[in-house]
């Protein structure tokens, strides 16, 4: 496993990034635990949740699939570069008590025991703002990490889903208060959606932070789906299935899948490691929901691609352009 530092933090993780959403919903508790087991042993030490995960009336549930996991042994925590979120609202369905949810003082404090309580441990190392909260300023926000971090229930703060004018405000409130600021972005990025190249990439790479593409598939459509329904395999469902409806969307998607079977490649492997290639990037999230989805993966770590393979794909899914240029009128 080859690995890299988080962004301007001491930490070392892996160049792939194991994502839990789908622990729980899609993949019961025993095969969560064998995909965890794999993960280690293949040296992937870099793991993500959220306290949402679980979803609907299961919400903590994937953290508590975690917890149960670091609970049998092995020095299986100290081995895990955890990573969690909060934001999102925890109460029972249908009840929105107000200070359950967003990015207040009060919810962080909530948030953050809840989640060390189905975690099972005393501290989680990455602790990502979900969203971004426009009800609560900077400056609380930073007091309440300030003070977790002080308690040593977490070492460094994230964000997610943030644009770049948030993390340059986030990380200006940080460094006003002596603070370290945001260490990483988690973002929506892969090659068939680039607009992150306009703004949040730049600005994670002038402050610092690692950058952690979610959806790095971009919900299935680049891990050759035509040819996978082609062959009586899984059907594009959700999001892909609606992409794949638009007849230039879809034409994309044949000729990415067109030039990668030329060259005898796997379209998942080749959109993992078109992103592991690209500046600023720590690693891509990957959500498996079995143990062979974890492999090929992994395989995308190996996988180096050549200047002109990269060309290719540039040309079928071009970016929005270096910026700022790309905003010239």
């Amino acid at each position: 496993m080859k690995y890299t530092q988080l962004g301007r933090t001491g930490l070392k993780v892996s160049r792939i990034v194991l994502g839990t959403m789908n622990f729980g919903p899609q993949t019961d508790e025993a095969d969560s635990h064998v995909i965890m087991d794999a993960a280690l042993d293949a040296g992937l030490n870099f793991f993500d949740s959220a306290n949402v995960y679980g979803w609907g009336e299961n919400k903590g549930r994937t953290e508590t699939i975690i917890g149960n996991w670091f609970a049998k042994g092995g020095a299986r925590r100290d081995k895990v570069v955890l990573a969690t979120k909060v934001y999102g609202n925890m109460g029972p369905d249908g009840e929105a008590w107000p200070n359950h949810d967003r990015l207040s003082a009060l919810n962080i404090r909530r948030a953050v025991e809840s989640s060390l309580r189905r975690l099972q441990t005393d501290y989680i190392d990455l602790y990502q703002f979900h969203h971004i909260d426009r009800r609560t300023p900077f400056e609380e926000i930073w007091q309440a990490i300030d003070v977790l971090i002080q308690q040593g229930k977490i070492l460094y703060a994230g964000s997610s889903n943030f644009p770049g004018y948030k993390i340059a405000q986030a990380n200006e409130a940080a460094a006003r208060r002596g603070m370290v600021g945001l260490v990483s972005e988690q973002c929506l990025y892969n090659l068939a959606e680039r607009r992150a190249e306009m703004e949040v990439i730049p600005a994670a790479q002038d402050y610092g932070l690692g950058v952690i593409p979610w959806s790095p598939l971009h919900g299935g459509l680049l891990g050759g789906v035509i040819k996978k329904a082609a062959e009586g395999g899984r059907r594009a469902t959700g999001r892909s299935a609606e992409s794949l409806a638009n007849t230039a969307v879809r034409a994309q998607v044949q000729s990415y899948e067109d030039l990668l079977d030329k060259h005898g490649l796997e379209p998942g492997e080749v959109a993992l490691a078109w992103l592991l290639a690209r500046p600023g990037i720590t690693g891509p999230i990957v959500g498996p929901r079995t143990a062979a989805q974890l492999e090929s993966a992994l395989r995308a770590v190996e996988l180096d691609l050549s200047a002109e393979l990269m060309a290719s794909l540039d040309e079928i899914f071009p970016g929005p352009g270096p910026a700022p240029e790309a905003f010239a009128w």
